[in-house]
């Protein structure tokens, strides 16, 4: 469970971020130049994930999609090496392999799931306050160039396996360092996102529908 808490963790620090393309002013408390998520949006992009190990020289490669549905939830589509979807939304999350789904975790039976989702809709609309509850935010740079570091404000606390996320951007996130308290990291770079208000595909709608009949 800790391993799926970590990637829970992580997927929504990075999409908080992805929903958020600037960061909020240190000094001033007040959002520069912030453009949240809103009703009917819809971001899609690629990823490229690195995965740094303890005891292993050469990191695991990863490279993908996502989709970020205002709303509706996240698809995080992993294609190389190997092809997983991982579906998140209110009700819970679902994961398929080559087409297979290999795991399904309804919130009501996963409390953390919840507080996961809480974080992830409130940064689409803006809102910090659950990943504030979570994490320290500290912030430097402005719109053009910024960095966001959060650590979390429980950092002995044994069920929090994250050390620290460096999260930088310009208009949009581009890049993510996930430090994990183990000594592994994770690097995330995006690339060809694209804000639209357009209607999830059909393919897109059903694949959130997975996640939200459970």
């Amino acid at each position: 469970m800790s391993a799926i808490r970590t990637f829970l963790l992580s997927l929504i620090v990075c999409c908080a971020s992805l929903a958020t393309p600037t960061p909020l002013n240190a000094e001033m408390g007040a959002a520069v130049g912030q453009t949240p998520l809103k009703d009917g949006q819809v971001l899609r992009g690629r990823f490229e994930q690195e995965r740094f190990l303890v005891g292993f020289e050469a990191p695991l490669k990863t490279a993908g999609s996502f989709t970020l549905v205002a709303g509706g939830g996240l698809i995080w589509r992993a294609e190389t090496p190997f092809a997983v979807t991982t579906v998140m939304s209110p009700a819970g999350l679902v994961q398929e392999v080559d087409g297979a789904k290999t795991m399904s975790l309804a919130s009501a039976r996963i409390p953390f799931m919840t507080k996961l989702y809480s974080m992830l809709s409130g940064a689409l609309i803006g809102n910090w306050s659950d990943l504030e509850g979570t994490f320290k935010i500290a912030r430097t740079g402005d719109a053009k160039k910024w960095e966001l570091r959060l650590t979390p404000i429980a950092a002995n606390d044994p069920a929090m396996p994250i050390e620290a996320i460096i999260v930088r951007g310009k208009r949009l996130v581009e890049d993510v360092v996930v430090i994990r308290s183990a000594g592994d990291r994770d690097h995330l770079r995006f690339s060809g996102q694209s804000l639209e208000t357009v209607a999830p595909t059909s393919d897109e709608l059903a694949l959130l529908a997975l996640a939200k009949q459970l």
